[in-house]
């Protein structure tokens, strides 16, 4: 009797009669039941989420920012019910809190008023900080709540993002009007120290027409020291000369006067003298040629006299213009002090003028080379700051507001949710088409261990018959996975060829526990499978789960299996998967070597074997 044939005698068995085949038909689709069932309505819950539930309360009334009305919160609104994400209602915020409470929704959302006033506030210098308030109720739904905060996240950073961007915006195009002043300014310092050049030549110049002006002054102040003494003198003497001319102006009137009598006396003579040589007899002839003789007389009488009249009136108007010259030259002596007082002044003014004017030129110098440093630095702040145009301020501001862009390279890609826990639970399917096979499937063959068979040919020829329904419940499991559900593998055959092993491997661990143990091993192939169920890492990382149970995870059987699905699943490590190979068959080989003790312990019959306390 070989192994083969004890296998195939328990195959009969299962196959005797319709309602066996069923059952054992049945055995064969509990995986796929299992597996299709749970991955088919799990294989894209995102998609999904459109149809749950959700409210979206606004109370934000808006806000003016920078003389432009916005309002945030609209726009929020706006984009959430467009979007799709949720089946989101506007609804008022006595509904939304009702809704939430009684299941209607399972969330809400509250945009409070007073948002687009605080996302507005750092223009004012006013800094708050806008809330968006996400009411959940766990007892509606827990992972309906988790992502929506996961939403809600996003909505933040969506509106950080685009509050960023406008005052990134609004800094760039102000860093621009800066850079314009800046240019105008640069330009300005520029003409200011080609000016203040220009003005220290010509303080140059005035220092030095201060000096000479000084030493001048300096000159004129020491030669007319004596000025005020000499125009007194000279006025004393023109007063006197101008009292001599007075005294000859009245001699020279005298004589006018005296030569006026003569002439006067002269005619009045001239009548006497007729008289007379009328009463000596003399005829008229001779008193014509003496007469004659008398009018020569006359002729140099007068002309005398005219000269002593002409004499006398430039005598006169030499008194006068002596009288003149004497009250202006003693104006001119009582002027000549404030004169002199003033030439020392302006001396003394010309002084202070060179030395202000040398420390204008001095000033001057210091200034120039000041506004030489501020154009060049000006210059130079100019040339920092860049020169943007408004696609480039654009560009900048929207990468200041979204300054890290995450790029997603993966290594193996499962696709979808539902594909990321494929690995886990057709690992589990195995376990469970393991464990359900052998409610039919008799664990050893109670005629071969009568026989006195060896034990591992008796181990094995149990072993068969369950492996080989296994290894048809992974080939079904996966072809409805893959054409039904539409979960592809990278690697299909060698994802066929694990899940086999996988099969077989913990249909040779349920073998060995109920060849030990019977119905208690059953149960605790149960047990054992609720304990892979938490330590396998399926659908949270392993190193999650409590420490005290990390060791469970890296002895058990399911871990290596998982592992071992999602790296030909999704395109792997091979490395990795040969690694699970080997250690699912040392299990394996552990299994089937327990199964054969188990067989040689049972050559020895018990009362506890004949009659067991408990039996299925």
């Amino acid at each position: 009797m070989t192994s083969f044939r004890i296998a195939l005698a328990e195959l009969r068995r299962l196959t005797s009669s319709r309602m066996s085949r069923l059952a054992v038909l049945a055995m064969v689709l509990i995986p796929t039941l299992y597996a299709g069932l749970y991955l088919y309505a799990n294989h894209d819950p995102y998609g999904g989420l459109s149809r749950v539930p959700a409210a979206i309360v606004v109370a934000d009334t808006g806000a003016t920012a920078d003389g432009e009305e916005v309002d945030y919160g609209r726009d929020i609104a706006d984009r959430l019910l467009e979007s799709g994400d949720f089946g989101w209602h506007e609804v008022s915020a006595a509904t939304a809190a009702a809704g939430v409470e009684d299941g209607t929704y399972d969330f809400a959302l509250t945009i409070p008023a007073g948002f687009s006033t605080a996302l507005t506030s750092s223009a004012r210098f006013d800094p708050e900080q806008a809330r968006l308030v996400m009411t959940t109720n766990d007892a509606n739904s827990y992972l309906a709540g988790t992502i929506a905060d996961t939403v809600t996240t996003k909505v933040r950073d969506a509106v950080a993002s685009q509050v960023s961007e406008k005052a990134a915006t609004t800094l760039l195009e102000s860093l621009g009007r800066i850079r314009t002043q800046l240019v105008e300014a640069a330009d300005g310092a520029q003409e200011l120290a080609d000016g203040l050049g220009s003005a220290r030549t010509g303080a140059r110049k005035l220092a030095k027409g201060a000096d000479r002006l000084d030493a001048g002054l300096g000159t004129l102040q020491r030669r007319t020291a004596s000025l005020p003494s000499q125009t007194r003198a000279l006025a004393t003497g023109a007063a006197k000369v101008a009292q001599g001319n007075d005294q000859v102006a009245a001699v020279g009137r005298r004589a006018a006067a005296a030569a006026g009598r003569v002439v006067d006396r002269y005619a009045d003579v001239r009548a006497d003298l007729v008289r007379r040589m009328h009463e000596q007899g003399l005829d008229d002839q001779q008193i014509q040629a003496l007469l004659a003789v008398y009018d020569d007389l006359g002729t140099p009488l007068r002309s005398a006299n005219s000269t002593v009249r002409s004499a006398s009136s430039r005598l006169d108007e030499l008194a006068d213009g002596a009288d003149q010259v004497a009250a202006g030259a003693d104006r001119l002596a009582d002027a000549t002090p404030a004169l002199t007082s003033a030439i020392r002044q302006a001396h003394a003014g010309a002084g202070e003028l060179a030395d202000g004017a040398g420390t204008l030129r001095r000033g001057l110098v210091k200034l120039d080379a000041g506004a030489d440093q501020l154009a060049a630095g000006l210059a130079d702040g100019v040339s920092q700051i860049p020169d943007l145009s408004d696609s480039t301020v654009a560009d900048t501001a929207g990468t200041i507001a979204d300054p890290v862009k995450v790029v997603d390279r993966t290594q193996a890609d499962a696709g979808t949710y539902g594909a990321g826990l494929a690995p886990f639970f057709l690992a589990l399917a195995a376990w469970i088409g393991g464990y359900v096979l052998f409610l039919l499937v008799r664990p050893l063959s109670n005629r071969a261990i009568a026989a006195n068979q060896v034990p591992l040919r008796v181990a094995l020829g149990g072993w068969y018959p369950p492996a080989l329904l296994g290894l048809a419940q992974m080939a079904v499991v996966l072809t409805v996975v893959t054409l039904g559900v539409g979960i592809q593998a990278t690697h299909v055959v060698p994802t066929l060829l694990f899940m086999m092993l996988t099969s077989i491997t913990f249909i040779a661990i349920v073998h060995a526990l109920n060849a030990w143990l019977g119905p208690s091993g059953q149960f605790l192939g149960l047990a054992l499978m609720v304990l892979q169920l938490v330590t396998a890492g399926g659908t949270f990382p392993w190193q999650t789960i409590p420490t005290p149970l990390h060791g469970a995870h890296h002895v058990l059987p399911m871990s290596y299996a998982v592992d071992g699905l999602r790296q030909l699943m999704y395109g792997g490590l091979s490395s990795l998967a040969w690694h699970d190979v080997v250690v699912l068959l040392a299990w394996l080989g552990a299994a089937l070597v327990a199964t054969s003790l188990a067989a040689r312990r049972r050559r020895h019959w018990t009362p506890a074997r004949i009659r067991p306390e408990l039996s299925l």
